[in-house]
């Protein structure tokens, strides 16, 4: 048995326990409600059927370069690639079904029906291939699928920090990452959202507010967590048949990757830049 002053503790931590969650929680709808004002979708939403992905275009030209995220990664990480890449041809980024500002549907996540989903995007935005697929870490592997599936659509691959292995189990710190972004603990402490610091601020503020959204990163942890099966089909589908680009941009950090500096980003833009001229000869 407790005695009356242990059990007079105990209800006291309860009571202060229950009062910081609800105070984490109400602190993070809050800032929610502001970003999803502060940070509309630059873009187009476009039905890919029973659902909406965003896409965001910019530039004139062709080959029309398409920007897959890396895990937990949104179409706004790509901004230092995007804004350098269209001053030479289109480049499109989007937004993976259940990431950034693209609706999550409600068949769940496969990683075989990303490219499906990614070619109805296009076909349906009226974006005309073939198309140069640049992927980054798991987006790389998205990409690989897409070539395969798509290869009269594909003109050329650029394969970003690409995962040669299928990665180990997911980290229990990740699989907490919604709930710790439920209660607000992401948002105060910045463990996610501080791997944007170094965007520009017409991408950062948004990848920031992202970061810290329960809805992305629930969707954000599934795809990790099948990130074995997506990485092993796109091995085992790819003919290798295209002109392929690899860039290595250095040692990837904890999760989520993100191509956060103007010099880190410059390695991708010019790989870029250098495989649509070969398209264009």
């Amino acid at each position: 048995m407790f005695s009356p002053h242990t059990r007079h503790i105990a209800f006291a931590v309860a009571g202060l326990v229950t009062f910081v969650v609800l105070a984490g929680v109400t602190y993070q709808s809050v800032a929610t409600a502001l970003e999803r004002r502060q940070f509309p979708y630059p873009g187009r939403l476009i039905d890919v059927g029973g659902h909406q992905l965003h896409i965001h275009c910019v530039g004139e030209g062709t080959p029309t370069v398409v920007l897959e995220a890396p895990a937990a990664g949104i179409s706004a990480g790509w901004a230092w690639v995007q804004n350098d890449v269209a001053r030479t041809t289109r480049v499109c980024s989007y937004d993976r079904a259940g990431l950034g500002w693209s609706e999550a549907g409600g068949d769940g996540f496969r990683a075989g029906r990303v490219p499906d989903q990614l070619h109805t995007l296009l076909e349906r935005a009226g974006e005309r291939g073939p198309f140069v697929i640049a992927g980054h870490e798991l987006g790389a592997s998205f990409a690989r699928m897409y070539a395969s599936r798509y290869r009269s659509d594909t003109a050329a691959l650029v394969l970003v920090d690409e995962l040669e292995s299928p990665p180990p189990n997911v980290p229990r710190m990740v699989k907490a990452w919604p709930w710790l972004a439920r209660v607000g603990v992401l948002r105060a402490t910045r463990a996610l959202s501080r791997h944007a610091s170094g965007l520009p601020e017409s991408g950062g503020g948004a990848t920031r507010a992202f970061l810290n959204r329960p809805d992305h990163l629930t969707r954000a942890v599934i795809e990790i967590s099948q990130s074995g099966e997506t990485v092993t089909l796109a091995d085992t589908s790819f003919d290798g048949t295209l002109p392929v680009s690899l860039v290595v941009t250095g040692q990837p950090g904890q999760p989520p990757v993100l191509l956060d500096s103007a010099d880190r980003a410059l390695g991708v833009t010019r790989a870029i830049e250098q495989i649509v001229r070969q398209i264009r000869r």
